[in-house]
């Protein structure tokens, strides 16, 4: 058959020009393209040859293998897979002048985003055309299984492409690539350098089933003799049974993905069968990174469709309270656009993050009820990160919940679940009871668990600033409401408490013109003043009203660009203490006495000093103390 030229339409010369320019993000990943290529004419052959459909085919030494000359500037990845006929080149290689592109041009203009362009690049799937990146012609020979004819087609990947009959063609199908100069400023390297074949294979396609060797640089030895070089492992460990893997080899992989020099604290293995298949080796590790909560952290898992890399770090495969999680999942296929490089919206995706993300969670668990040991090291490194899921991932709220650990009052070195809370609550007790704040030393020391501490009431104390935003979107746990020990009112009392309620009301009623007069004296800073049922030691306290915001969720608000109104707090007052008594005395016998105006400004500042704060004029606060000293002595 004489030598055929087709010319491409003009908007096929468009389209081409946009996938060879600005589709890949990487000139490199033309190697993968045309490996995997050839890795999926192998697959095919395999299953030809048990099918009987390619009686005739060579499978004794299935491989790839990659060739680069130098002087000639050429590089060809070479397959002995199941080749292609003549019409199948035409119909395949010559798929992005035959597909109605035009119209898809059309469309790819009427879309309003990146990402809907993206999804119209991925209905051609032509991997092959990238390597036009790094090649100014490409010649493609190939002859299919159990044929004797082979065929030629031939591109500069502008206006026009050949196709011929070709009578010497060894099965499989060979590119060869005719190199552009080497141009790094523009990551176009020399791609006839045998480190950079080795690094791009090494990165990308090290797991693929085949061999994949490269040929003995021309020139150099005797060629004759001289060994190819295989340059992938071939050791894709997520699809090797457990038995076959050693501690070691997973380890290594650990070290390698995740560039940590530990060895991992827990290895997590999945394999979903089925419609959709996919393998997951992932790892737990023992240490968090230092930024893990910056925006610049890194988080995602490697993702291999049929073990080539696509992804380094795919965030759509684990939500983001997972984010330490290291690993690979490795699919048998996804809808990818014509880069390999965007997911498109897959349901398959949301399907593996679901399943992974229950695994995680399960191995956690696991590691809990096997080894505390482990799990109490895990819970401190990721303890904080992992409650960020109580707020953003409702459907596993209570796989979290089992799996987290509070520290409390009930022991201080051991923590306690909200389980073990419940099962250790005293008769009568409706409430989960919990404190936040900067450490576990200022919250035990807070005034407002004095009276739990004496009635011996388990509090949990939370020092993570995520504390602050979980326990509202929880609410409550078994149906027992968690509820903070600094909002609201306190109420302790049981029935072995004789004349409780009439004690409170009578103070109640003696002390009403103070905290009247107090509450007016005040109305800047408080929203109101009453008698205390939490205190046993301290004078006076401040509490936030039950819906209202705490000071530290209102700072962490503002930190976010997010402008919040400021509460006013309630100020409690221990009608107990000598200072309350004593300023009760006073109000009594003369209420226009000057210095009581500064005695309650003075209570009200102790109160928030002894809570952590700050008060609103530090340098009249310190004024007041010191006249009110100098006074005394």
């Amino acid at each position: 058959m004489p030598t055929e030229t087709f010319e491409y339409q003009v908007e096929a010369r468009q389209l081409l020009q946009l996938m060879i320019h600005s589709v890949y993000s990487h000139k490199d990943v033309f190697l993968r393209e045309l490996v995997s290529n050839a890795s999926d004419a192998l697959d095919k052959l395999r299953l030809a040859a048990l099918r009987d459909d390619a009686p005739d085919a060579d499978t004794s030494d299935l491989h790839i293998e990659i060739e680069a000359d130098k002087e000639a500037r050429t590089l060809t990845v070479r397959d002995n897979g199941i080749g292609m006929s003549y019409d199948e080149v035409g119909r395949l290689i010559g798929t992005i002048a035959n597909s109605g592109t035009a119209e898809f041009l059309r469309e790819l203009r009427e879309a309003k985003d990146t990402g809907g362009a993206e999804g119209l690049i991925g209905q051609f799937g032509v991997g092959f055309y990238s390597g036009f990146m790094a090649a100014d012609e490409m010649t493609l020979v190939t002859r299919r299984a159990g044929e004797t004819q082979g065929t030629r087609w031939s591109s500069h990947g502008e206006g026009t492409y050949t196709l011929e009959a070709v009578d010497e063609a060894p099965q499989g199908t060979a590119v060869t690539l005719h190199l552009k100069p080497a141009d790094p400023e523009n990551q176009l390297h020399d791609y006839t350098a045998p480190w950079k074949i080795r690094e791009i294979v090494k990165r990308y396609s090290d797991f693929i089933t085949w061999p994949i060797r490269m040929a003995p640089e021309k020139g150099e030895g005797d060629e004759a003799t001289a060994e190819p070089e295989t340059l992938n492992s071939m050791k894709a460990l997520w699809a090797r049974s457990r038995d076959e893997v050693s501690d070691d080899e997973y380890h290594e992989l650990y070290k390698h993905i995740s560039h940590d020099w530990r060895a991992p604290l827990e290895t997590v293995r999945l394999q979903a069968e089925g419609t959709f298949e996919y393998q997951a080796l992932l790892f737990l590790p023992e240490h968090a990174p230092h930024d893990l909560f910056t925006q610049n952290h890194q988080r995602g898992l490697q993702l291999y469709v049929k073990r080539v890399l696509i992804m380094d770090d795919c965030e759509a495969l684990l939500p983001s309270y997972l984010r330490f999680v290291k690993g690979v999942v490795d699919a048998q296929d996804l809808s990818l656009n014509v880069s390999r490089e965007i997911l498109q919206q897959d349901r398959h995706i949301q399907l593996i993050q679901r399943r992974l993300t229950k695994k995680v969670l399960s191995a956690i668990k696991d590691m809990r009820a096997a080894d505390a040991e482990r799990y109490a090291g895990f819970w401190r490194e990721f303890g904080a990160v992992l409650k960020e899921g109580l707020i953003t991932d409702s459907d596993n709220r209570d796989a979290i919940l089992a799996v987290a650990s509070f520290a409390g009052t009930h022991g201080e070195e051991e923590p306690t679940t909200l389980q073990e809370y419940v099962e250790r609550m005293k008769d009568g007790q409706d409430d989960i009871y919990f404190i936040t704040g900067e450490s576990r030393q200022n919250i035990e020391n807070s005034p407002h668990m004095e009276a739990f501490r004496a009635k011996g009431v388990e509090v949990l104390l939370l020092t993570d600033p995520v504390d602050e935003v979980w326990v509202d979107a929880v609410g409550e746990f078994q149906g027992k409401r968690l509820r903070s020990v600094a909002k609201g009112e306190i109420d302790l009392g049981t029935d072995a408490d004789e004349g409780v309620d009439e004690e409170k009301e009578k103070r109640s009623e003696e002390y009403a013109g103070l905290l009247g007069w107090m509450k007016e004296q005040l109305a800047e800073d408080v929203k109101d003043v009453r008698l205390s049922s939490r205190l046993t030691v301290s004078p006076a306290c401040v509490v936030s009203d039950t819906d209202d915001l705490t000071p530290a969720l209102e700072d962490m608000y503002r930190a976010m660009g997010q402008e919040v109104p400021t509460s006013k707090r309630i100020l409690e007052l221990n009608p107990g203490h000598p200072l309350v008594r004593g300023l009760h005395q006073a109000y009594e016998e003369s209420a226009d006495r000057a210095e009581l105006t500064d005695t309650a400004e003075l209570l009200h500042g102790l109160a928030v000093l002894a809570e952590g704060g700050r008060p609103k004029e530090p340098a009249r606060f310190v004024k007041l103390v010191a006249d009110r000293m100098g006074r005394t002595l």
